[in-house]
């Protein structure tokens, strides 16, 4: 709806003749005082404002209108007969208006300005609303990933219980059965333990998103050996993987101040994925390179490989790829955390593959932590 503010009735009643004629919705008001108390009540498309009217003239109705929250976006357009020196027409551009036309007007230029102000308020309307509906969809985002972490952390939480219990009377059978040196059921008891600990390492996972979300993840920044670190993991994924051999390449041998752990733990995530999506293959290649700035780690297989545009998704949280999710187990968050902390030691990960002839993972570390 379109407001005319005018003090002369005749003027009042040819404007409004004219565009309701056009098929606008219009409304009037023949002094500032009662413009203003419509607006108070009444949201309007466009309002047309005579200058001199007797009281509050039309720059000081304007100057009002714009400091009220609910009209300040409302499109103002001047009309005057009476003022159009320089200076009244400059003023009335300061009070807020967005057009100031003075009289005789050409009534077609007049409806085509009318008609373009009518049109960008609506759209501006609506843009409104639409921020408005997102706004609300990213609340609601945002709430249900609040109550999935909250989820994840009791969960997890809730699993780690039984899980040492049932490892403790995993320990307990094994010292039965090597007294008795029965061997079917030293492997099936072997086989429960690889599966509980399985079960373990996810659970550890969900607890380490569930920390970083939260922002609870601790670091233990101290100087270690990272030859050493690399080593250790190497050797541990060796010893439960003995019919995969490890090739090494290169060196880290130096003292680098990071989270030994958290570290190791991203190599020892490289290394399990390497031997898990490489089913076929027996050879893993771990390789250590230090440069000027940079001391980078790759971990390579020769296995299934994975395709070009889904390579970027790899280091998202739950992401796995669909045509193997069915053959490999795991909830796809092991690299995301590897990213996280790897970032957290102001380093990258990145991943150079190619389907069905392998993987090379990667991490780089700033040298300047030695």
């Amino acid at each position: 709806m379109i407001l005319i503010v005018d003090d002369k009735p005749e003027n009042l009643v040819s404007l409004r003749g004219f565009l309701e004629h056009n098929n606008f919705s219009v409304d009037s008001a023949s002094s500032g005082e009662e413009a203003l108390r419509k607006v108070l009540k009444t949201i309007y498309s466009l309002i047309i404002l005579d200058v001199q009217m007797p009281g509050m003239d039309g720059f000081e109705v304007a100057e009002t209108i714009l400091d009220y929250s609910k009209a300040k976006d409302t499109p103002i357009l001047f009309l005057s007969a009476v003022n159009i020196d320089k200076e009244f027409i400059t003023r009335g551009y300061q009070s807020g208006a967005v057009d100031y036309i003075t009289k005789p007007f050409d009534p077609d230029i007049l409806l085509l300005k009318v008609k373009t102000f009518n049109r960008l308020f609506e759209q501006n309307n609506q843009l409104k609303q639409i921020q408005k509906s997102l706004k609300k969809e990213i609340e609601q985002r945002k709430l249900l990933e609040k109550k999935k972490d909250e989820f994840i952390s009791i969960a997890s939480h809730e699993l780690k219980t039984p899980l040492t219990s049932m490892r403790g009377y995993i320990q307990l059978l094994e010292r039965i059965i090597n007294k008795e040196n029965n061997e079917d059921l030293k492997t099936y008891i072997s086989k429960a333990s690889f599966q509980i600990n399985k079960l373990g390492d996810l659970v550890s996972d969900l607890l380490d998103i569930s920390n970083m979300e939260s922002g609870k993840m601790k670091f233990n920044i101290r100087p270690f050996s990272f030859q050493d670190m690399l080593n250790n993991a190497v050797e541990n994924i060796q010893h439960i993987f003995p019919e995969h051999s490890i090739i090494r390449k290169g060196s880290a041998d130096l003292i680098f101040l990071g989270d030994e752990m958290r570290l190791e733990q991203v190599v020892v995530n490289y290394l399990t994925n390497a031997i898990k999506y490489s089913p076929d293959k027996r050879e893993i290649e771990v390789e250590s390179i230090i440069t000027k700035d940079t001391l980078e780690i790759r971990v390579s297989d020769s296995g299934i490989g994975i395709s070009k545009e889904l390579q970027d998704q790899l280091f998202e949280k739950f992401f796995r790829v669909e045509e193997s999710s069915n053959r490999f187990q795991g909830l796809g968050i092991g690299l995301y955390i590897c990213r996280e902390i790897i970032q957290r030691h102001n380093g990258i990960c990145g991943v150079n593959s190619q389907l069905g002839k392998g993987s090379t993972f990667f991490f780089n570390l700033p040298i300047k932590n030695t």
